[in-house]
């Protein structure tokens, strides 16, 4: 029972990234992917290009890198409640792209460093010129503040640039900009307290009061009669993902706080299906799930949970069934191919391997997540010098260098020089 929820929480949870891990996850991906598909093509960024990372980590944050990277914490996600209001998140995280404000930045840090170079320079010279080591310090220890001043300074305007931009955003796609007042009345009822307590010119950012304030006015100043567009479609999709979150990283009494068992909407049922599997109630687990699909025999998800459980109770032949009829309404999800692989390879009737194998790598090429890696290589057995070459890219993409060599190196000693798993395992080695 443990190893099958470390392997499905394995699949859940994926690649490190900048001291976090990565949500891995075709529904989540899906879903959040859409909502904010709007904003980026209004900000004439490539929705093509665009790539959508979910932080496992329980921050009320999020940013963009690049313009092409999007990164959303779990613990945004988890306390945000509408789809509009995560848009507005975005759109002022974008903001900052097409603002520029990450290049201006750094041009800024790199004067201020200069400037406090020069200054610190002239203290010094105070010191040795006049013999005042008390002044000379005491410019030195100014530059510092001037500039860390500067620097702050410079921040909060940025942050209310990107908030009018992003509410700029938010419009042209023709979404109601109110979601911005959503997000920082939230964060007022957060930290309202916390911010009576701190001096405004210490932090990089404004107050939450003076940013709802002025997204306040910025709304008042549009025109009373335009239209937005509706998330009636989206609404209930976004409900799912985050009771999937909440029922995959929250214990379960928290999961019992936010979704009582007098709540019947599916949100809630999802919830508490994904929490009595994490926690061991695979009968209350599977009562759920079956509740789900009764409701909406359409939903893949749905399938895909019925898969997760039934792999967990040993049940190989009801789980492959569950997640090929996933498979049969996707088409294409790479983290349900990789879950039926692992399936298959432990169910091992004949052909599950080559069918595990050929879905491993259908997966990898769609997106190349380590758990595959981990599965292809039980695909093919710990006697097959492919073993080793897949666990070195499991460990390359893990980070973990020395493991993936020490496979690499075994690989090469039994693979074919010429083929393509060799040719692999050299380049692993060389890096």
């Amino acid at each position: 029972m443990k190893k099958a929820i470390a392997l499905l929480v394995a699949l859940f949870i994926s690649t490190p990234v900048l001291g976090a891990s990565i949500i891995s996850d075709t529904e989540i991906q899906s879903v959040i992917g859409d909502l904010i598909e709007p904003v980026v093509s209004a900000a004439n960024l490539d929705v093509a290009r665009t790539k959508l990372h979910i932080v496992a980590d329980d921050d009320f944050n999020a940013f963009v890198m690049g313009g092409e990277d999007v990164y959303i914490y779990t613990g945004l996600l988890t306390r945000i409640k509408t789809p509009n209001a995560l848009r507005a998140v975005v759109a002022h995280e974008l903001g900052h792209t097409i603002g520029g404000h990450m290049a201006q930045l750094s041009e800024r840090m790199a004067a201020e460093m200069k400037r406090t170079m020069l200054i610190q320079a002239l203290g010094l010279g105070l010191m040795v010129a006049g013999g005042n080591s008390s002044l000379g310090a005491g410019v030195m220890a100014g530059a510092t503040g001037i500039a860390r001043q500067s620097v702050l300074s410079f921040s909060r305007d940025e942050e209310r640039m990107a908030d009018n931009l992003g509410l700029d955003l938010m419009v042209r796609a023709n979404y109601d900009p109110k979601g911005f007042v959503e997000v920082f009345e939230q964060m007022r009822d957060m930290t309202g307290y916390t911010e009576t307590k701190i001096n405004p010119n210490n932090v990089n950012h404004p107050l939450t009061s003076e940013r709802l304030a002025n997204v306040r006015e910025k709304i008042a100043g549009l025109k009373d009669n335009q239209k937005y567009k509706s998330d009636k479609q989206i609404k209930p999709r976004y409900d799912l993902v985050r009771a999937k979150l909440i029922g995959y990283l929250d214990n379960f009494d928290r999961v019992k706080t936010l979704y009582p068992y007098s709540d019947k909407s599916d949100a809630a049922i999802y919830a508490r299906a994904i929490a009595n599997m994490r926690g061991g109630n695979l009968s209350g687990a599977t009562v759920g799930a079956k509740t789900l699909v009764s409701r909406d025999s359409k939903n893949p998800y749905f399938y895909e949970l019925l898969g997760d459980i039934e792999y967990k109770y040993g049940h190989y032949d009801d789980s492959v069934i569950a997640y090929e009829k996933a498979l049969e309404i996707l088409r294409s999800a790479p983290q349900i191919e990789t879950a039926l692989a692992l399936v298959l390879a432990e169910r091992n009737k004949p052909g599950d391997k080559e069918r595990a194998t050929e879905l491993c790598k259908k997966s990898l090429l769609v997106s190349p997540e380590p758990m595959t890696y981990f599965v292809l290589a039980r695909t093919y057995g710990e006697q097959d010098g492919r073993f080793d070459w897949a666990m070195a890219e499991y460990y390359v993409m893990q980070k973990n260098m020395d493991k993936a060599k020490q496979h690499a190196r075994r690989a090469k000693q039994r693979l074919n020089p010429e083929s393509p798993e060799y040719i692999k395992s050299n380049d692993i080695l060389k890096n």
